[in-house]
């Protein structure tokens, strides 16, 4: 189970880069058409403040995340520039029933419901619990994952999904990187990377996926980070 830590107000901003060769207002077209998009000044950055329905807020779609809010993170991009993405930050209850078969050297097992399940598979449920689809993005072993391993078998993602995830990682030219889970919902995709309190630091190639995903098109309503203890 998860408990609420106090929430804090923070601004939602929404940004993206332009592909190679292409100029801010031939990617506003292709990105995001008729959605009230500013320019800044500085050539670099294209924000939004919500005025389109059609492209919903993080504060719209993760409404259930809202009691969970914490401050949230500053990424720099290799441009220069700081975005800053939405924190959120769980409790979780140990496991305390029979060994599972495979702790994948140790990893923490979590009780979600009477069920032993990583931290991971702990958010994947709680999206899941909200009718929200996905998977665990096991970097380690690349498989996608909705259960323990030796327990469930690894799944194949959706050709939509799939296609954002291998297009992402061929921009990184990288096999790792993406984050931890990766769920969707109505035409929505976010990516969440999960870090355990006091214990876990975002990792260069996780700030490179982040980078990417803006050239590739996504916004930072696309990414949340959660922090986590037991």
């Amino acid at each position: 189970m998860v408990q609420k830590r106090d929430e804090h107000k923070e601004p939602v901003i929404r940004a993206f880069v332009a592909l190679p060769g292409e100029t801010l207002v031939e990617a506003a077209a292709r990105l995001l058409p008729g959605s009230g998009l500013f320019v800044s000044r500085s050539g670099k950055e294209i924000a939004t403040n919500n005025m389109n329905d059609n492209h919903p807020s993080q504060e719209d779609h993760l409404g259930f995340l809202r009691q969970y809010k914490s401050e949230s993170e500053i990424f720099s991009l290799s441009s220069g520039e700081e975005i800053p993405i939405q924190k959120y930050f769980l409790h979780f209850d140990p496991w305390k029933g029979d060994p599972i078969p495979n702790t994948y050297n140790g990893k923490a097992v979590i009780d979600w419901n009477g069920e032993p399940v990583f931290a991971e598979l702990a958010v994947l449920r709680l999206f899941q619990s909200h009718g929200w689809n996905g998977v665990w993005v096991d970097s380690y072993r690349r498989k996608y994952r909705i259960g323990l391993p030796d327990v469930i078998e690894p799944i194949e993602l959706p050709e939509e999904q799939k296609k954002i995830i291998d297009a992402i990682r061929a921009k990184t030219g990288k096999s790792g990187g993406c984050w931890d889970v990766a769920v969707w919902k109505g035409g929505q995709i976010l990516f969440i990377e999960l870090k355990r309190n006091k214990r876990d630091r975002i990792q260069d190639s996780q700030k490179m996926w982040f980078e990417k995903s803006l050239g590739f098109g996504l916004t930072v309503d696309s990414f949340a980070l959660i922090e986590w203890d037991e």
